[in-house]
């Protein structure tokens, strides 16, 4: 299963020609639609229709929740007519209906302003785009628009996988560089203690390191040993660059459990860096929280 990145855009038209009703002005309407995707903890979703459309809305939504899980989503549609300059005559049956309607009205309502040709022309216009008429072709155009939605979304979840097992591959790097560090750091420490032991005793003219300093720096280098140990902290990192990797492969909805991991991984460089006894335990951590950080960023982006 792919891994699907939050982010995401896909955009669609249909056309249809006035020819195909029976009208001879040569224009055309289009209806266009684009849906966009950002990052979000939940699914978010919001339509931007025009009236024609409203009643179009909750099968838009059951059709996005059926493909979709996270993410702010927002989807536009609308109409957009083509008529290369020229006016859309409208139909004879449409004059010969608002004509109907007008007589009616006026045998009730003497006073009333006759139709102008403007009002004529906007509402055959509205009758053309009546949501009856556009809901299939409004359905047909955003089943178009999620496959590219999705498939726009895996190529960048494919590229965000990409990157993520690059830096679990650098943060394995940093964690073997740091493993033989701490047997030396304690050997250093050893050495260190009786290198001290061996001032002082000169100090006092004396020749012979007592057996009791032996024992003496072989607890101290134990209790520092002990203080510096970071092998519990590398064992559980691992674990978790492990966990990621498994999770990648794997794919489908991972997003909050990478979330998770990521939090786990950086508490372990922290309790790294908080242990150092050494410069280069120090860079170490420091170069992994940098690393942890930047496969933050782009885990809030998958879904």
């Amino acid at each position: 299963m792919a891994v699907f990145s939050m982010t995401g855009y896909a955009a669609v038209q249909s056309s249809t020609d006035a020819a195909d009703t029976g009208d001879s002005a040569g224009a055309a309407v289009r209806l266009g639609l684009e849906i966009r995707s950002v990052n979000s903890r939940f699914l978010d979703l919001a339509f931007r229709l025009p009236d024609e459309l409203r009643q179009a809305e909750p099968a838009l939504r059951e059709l996005i929740t059926q493909q979709i899980k996270r993410g702010k989503i927002e989807l536009r549609a609308g109409f957009e007519s083509q008529s290369n300059g020229a006016v859309k005559a409208p139909s004879t049956a449409t004059l010969q209906r608002l004509n109907g309607l007008q007589d009616n009205i006026r045998a009730w309502l003497p006073q009333a302003q006759p139709l102008s040709v403007a009002d004529v022309l906007r509402m055959a216009n509205q009758e053309e785009r009546s949501p009856q008429d556009q809901q299939p072709a409004l359905a047909k155009l955003a089943k178009q628009a999620l496959k590219e939605l999705r498939a726009a979304r895996e190529r960048e979840g494919a590229r965000l996988a990409h990157m993520l097992t690059e830096r679990t591959a650098q943060l394995r790097a940093l964690s073997e560089q740091a493993k033989p560090l701490v047997p030396q750091l304690v050997e250093q420490q050893k050495n260190k203690f009786l290198e001290r032991w061996r001032d002082a005793m000169a100090l006092a003219e004396g020749s012979t390191l007592p057996e009791a300093a032996q024992d003496r720096a072989l607890s101290e280098a134990t209790a520092f040993a002990i203080r510096i140990d970071v092998a519990e902290e590398l064992t559980r990192l691992a674990s978790h660059l492990d966990e990621i990797d498994r999770l990648l492969a794997a794919g489908g909805e991972l997003g909050k459990r990478l979330d998770f991991l990521i939090q786990e991984l950086h508490r372990e460089a922290n309790t790294l860096g908080s242990k150092s006894a050494a410069l280069e335990l120090t860079r170490i951590s420091v170069d992994m929280k940098v690393l942890i950080e930047q496969m933050r960023e782009q885990v809030q982006n998958i879904e």
